[in-house]
Order: structure tokens, then sequence, then C-alpha cells
């Protein structure tokens, strides 16, 4: 049994093959195993929490694990370790979130291009079309991951508290989430993966897409993203395209358009998961 695996910060999607690509179990989920953020007895607690995967542990052969917070050796090793005890018996390949981004989202193994992740987290890489390249070296949903969910929540949120949301939007918004000052700061101060918090605001967004405000508030995370992530590539912006992972890109596709528009860059593919692109590649390169 061979098991592919897309993990962001809010949920992990396994997805378990033969060496022909025959799906052998239906797609599993468990939450998100992003080792900057939880420690390797949690990973390992939280893929055993998984019934399935629990049952089927030492007939793996291969585990292809792709992650956010595995783009440094450190949090590569956490996760492998937990992955090693949890499958015993095999092989396990661990790498970023972006290569699986990458491979669900190109239209060829060789084909160049940007590619950008927009889901919980945010990330954008240059694939030559054998090795990535990576300008920014990301720091986290405090400091960086502008426009992604976690960005989007916590602007809803400010704006909130700041009293700029229209009216009617302000009134929508605080009667679908728990908006107590106490509440919010127990969340993100006190509780395990404040990001994926943060990041369930976002989808208040998409809706609420026929207010004008919400579309430019969409825009705004997109064009702070746009330079400083994608613009990072100009001189390859002028010959590849800019492809797309994750819920919030698939689900702003408009409006990231409209952006690459205004700032001269070429939109691609969009991709809402980018594991069935990686079961398509690994069974060609097993």
């Amino acid at each position: 049994m061979i098991l592919i695996v897309d993990s962001g910060s809010t949920k992990s999607d396994w997805i378990a093959v033969d060496s022909n690509g025959k799906q052998l179990l239906e797609k599993q989920r468990t939450k998100g195993l992003n080792p900057e953020i939880l420690s390797e007895e949690k990973l390992k607690k939280l893929i055993k929490k998984n019934e399935h995967l629990k049952a089927n542990r030492k007939t793996v052969t291969h585990v292809f694990f792709y992650g956010a917070g595995c783009g440094t050796d450190r949090g590569k090793d956490i996760v492998r370790n937990a992955l090693v005890e949890v499958f015993p018996n095999a092989m396990i390949n661990v790498d970023e979130d972006t290569m699986a981004a990458v491979y669900g989202a190109i239209n060829h193994d060789t084909e160049a291009a940007v590619v950008c992740i927009l889901g919980t987290g945010s990330n954008c890489s240059y694939y030559d079309g054998k090795k990535l390249h990576q300008r920014v070296q990301s720091l986290g949903y405090i400091l960086m991951d502008d426009a992604a969910g976690n960005y989007y929540g916590k602007e809803l949120i400010r704006e909130y508290y700041f009293n700029h949301m229209p009216v009617n939007i302000k009134l929508a918004f605080e009667s679908k989430y728990n908006l107590e000052a106490d509440y919010i700061k127990y969340n993100i101060y006190k509780q395990p993966n404040p990001n994926a918090y943060l990041a369930n605001f976002a989808e208040f967004m998409f809706l609420n897409k026929d207010s004008e405000y919400i579309v430019e508030l969409i825009k705004k995370g997109i064009r702070i993203f746009a330079k400083n992530m994608i613009l990072q590539y100009k001189e390859e912006l002028k010959t590849v395209p800019v492809h797309f992972a994750g819920s919030i890109a698939f689900f702003a596709q408009d409006e990231i358009k409209a952006v690459a528009k205004e700032m001269g860059f070429t939109t691609g593919n969009f991709v809402r998961r980018p594991i069935e692109g990686l079961v398509t590649y690994h069974i060609k390169n097993l």
C-alpha cells in the first residue's frame, strides 16, 4: 500500500493506492499535521486516531508526505520521525507543501511556472521544471501568510472591531460567529492551531461576495501577496504562468485574475486540492 498525503495546517488528505494506481481506501482525512505548530507526539496521535490508517499501518510500503511546515530540515525530521513510528515497514519521503502544489498544478512534469499556495497559509515559489526555487523564507502566520485564510480571518476580525465594516456586513458577521473578545483571545492565545482558527472566518468572504466591500477586501490581500511574493520572480514572470493551489485561491479566482491584470502577470491553473495530481505523478515515477 502506498500512501500519498497532502497536509495543510487545517486538514490532511490521505490517498491509499497500489503500484498500479488503484485506490485501495476511500480518501482519508486527519487534522492538519504542521510540525511548526504540533509536536512529534501530537502528530503520531492524530495519525493513529484515524482507524483506517491505524489498521493498515503495517502493510504500508511507501509514504509520500507533503506538508505545511516541512520547508526546513527540522520540520521534515519531526514529521519523518512520527511517520516512521506509525508506519514501521514503509519508505518515508517528506517534502514541503509547495511541491504538492507544483505536482498538482503544472501541466507536465517539466513545465516551468511560478506556483502559489493560498490555503490556511500562503507561499510562492518558482519551479524551473526540475527544481524548486524560493526567494522568501516563510516566517509563519504571524509575520507572513498574506492572502491566506488566516490573513483574511484576522482582517475580518480587525475590520469588525475597528468599525470599518458596512452595517449589513457587520450584522451578518456577528450573527455567524462568536465575536466576544475573550472568546477570540482564548482561541488565538490559549488553543492549538490559532492559524486554523483564524482561517475559519475566511468562509464568510465567499458567502458574501455580492458585496463590493468584500471583493475589495479580497483584492487587497491578493495585491499584498503579489507585491511581496509573486513579484519576487519578475524575470521569470515574463515567460511563465502563475499557478495557484488551495481553497482560498480556488474561490478567489476572479479577484486573482483581476489583480494579475493590474500587476502584469499571467494566471494559469487553479487547483483546490493538489492530491489528485500527486497520485498521478507518483504512480508514474515509482
